[in-house]
């Protein structure tokens, strides 16, 4: 779930920089806050699986399949959120979203069956997916208000938050029961979204987006991985339909950008719903170490998000998902099959840096090449990773073991460092029409 906060991040027109007094208005601070809320509350979720899964006796498949029902009431919620959206404004569907997110969180805590733990997280799934879409569609109607880049602060808000939740939550792993950690995770975010959404709601509403009538792939663009190309639209003039041959070649791009996604998206899916129980089931780390864990990883990710922009401008897109691919194989192999705490810790640091610009960097190259068809295969595509991979690693664990299991993720994100190569070699005859 956390992947559907990237995905229109670099899709806008080009900006004008405001004045400094507007840079964090109320509303972008609201924003941000309910951004870092919705990855606090995953991450509290996170690190109490281990617990959650011995409340219910599951095994690895089970629980795969549990989880499977968190990422279908996402998948169910979406369409629905988006219609929402449009009809009711994103603002109030957020705090609705982020409301019900909160309120869905401690329910795990009293399930003792598998079956009635799927039932809550079909719900705890909708809440997070209606929260995701909502939230990622108020940062788009804000970018426009503001006339500012600023969705990458919105996102950076997300990984702080699911650092602190992480962080937290390992802290007190052996002194607060999962029941009141939960509990309390949900109180606070019932608090934050009553303050964030008044916050949100007195600031100006913006107005209702719309798409570009056109969009042209360029070079430039192509480069830079953004398909802003309103050119043609602000002329007054629409592009010539694309010849059948280029047409399929912009397909075919497109495709394999959103299984570069897709291969990234496994490999987060993977880290968020079985680090923890890998950590305490193979490596016999405490609950705290952990939880640790995964609080390295989210900081590995944020700090790689961070200097995502400036090393894609020094090394270029394709080095960069290539270096990152081939850094988190390396790393995620250390964490399957090294058999001490400390190098799984320093294997999660490393699967987190190179995972970070994966996704991000696919799915705006997907945009410059295909427009918002581009991007919506990819998003597509990109999130089935996330979806396939709990119950693809649970069976694999009943078969072979979870640490075996494991290393099909390194598989996943060697495999995503290559295809960016096959990319380079189709951008060229995607690129010309």
């Amino acid at each position: 779930m956390p992947l559907l906060n990237k995905t229109r991040a670099r899709s806008e027109a080009p900006y004008q920089s405001p004045s400094k007094r507007s840079a964090w208005s109320p509303a972008r601070l609201a924003l941000t806050a309910f951004f870092a809320m919705d990855g606090f509350l995953f991450a509290a979720w996170v690190v109490r699986i281990p617990d959650i899964r011995g409340q219910v006796s599951a095994t690895h498949s089970a629980l795969g399949l549990a989880l499977l029902c968190l990422s279908a009431g996402a998948v169910a919620t979406m369409p629905v959120i988006g219609r929402l959206c449009v009809r009711y404004g994103s603002k109030p569907v957020t705090i609705a979203s982020v409301a019900l997110l909160s309120l869905a969180v401690p329910l795990p805590a009293h399930t003792h069956s598998v079956l009635s733990l799927g039932a809550v997280l079909l719900l705890f799934g909708a809440g997070y997916g209606a929260a995701n879409v909502a939230m990622n569609s108020a940062a788009v109607d804000l970018v426009r208000e503001l006339r500012r880049p600023v969705m990458p602060s919105f996102h950076a808000g997300y990984s702080l938050g699911g650092l602190l939740g992480a962080g937290i939550g390992g802290l007190l792993a052996g002194t607060l029961s999962t029941t009141w950690a939960l509990a309390l995770s949900g109180a606070l975010g019932l608090a934050v979204t009553a303050a964030a959404g008044t916050a949100l709601l007195r600031g100006q509403a913006a107005r209702p987006a719309q798409e570009p009538a056109t969009r042209r792939t360029t070079g430039a663009g192509a480069k830079a991985g953004a398909g802003a190309g309103t050119g043609a639209e602000a002329a007054g003039k629409t592009p010539a339909t694309p010849a059948p041959g280029v047409a399929r070649s912009v397909r075919l791009l497109v495709v394999l950008l959103g299984l570069t996604a897709l291969l990234d998206a496994y490999g987060e899916g993977a880290i968020a719903d079985w680090a923890t129980l890998h950590l305490t089931d193979d490596v016999h780390a405490t609950a705290g170490l952990a939880a640790a864990g995964y609080a390295a990883f989210a900081f590995a990710m944020t700090a790689g998000r961070v200097g995502g922009t400036w090393l894609s401008i020094r090394i270029g897109q394709t080095r960069l998902i290539a270096t990152g691919g081939l850094t988190a194989c390396a790393g995620m192999l250390v964490v399957a099959l090294a058999p001490s705490v400390a190098a799984a810790l320093a294997g999660l640091v490393l699967v987190g840096l190179g995972l970070a610009n994966i996704f991000p960097l696919a799915i705006a190259q997907a945009g410059a090449a295909g427009g918002p068809r581009g991007v919506a295969t990819a998003s597509t595509l990109g999130y089935a990773g996330m979806l396939i991979g709990p119950p693809v690693i649970g069976f694999l664990a009943d078969a072979v073991g979870l640490p075996l299991a494991l290393t099909t993720v390194a598989g996943a994100a060697a495999l995503a460092g290559l295809l960016p190569f096959a990319v380079r070699s189709r951008r060229p005859v995607a690129a010309s029409h």
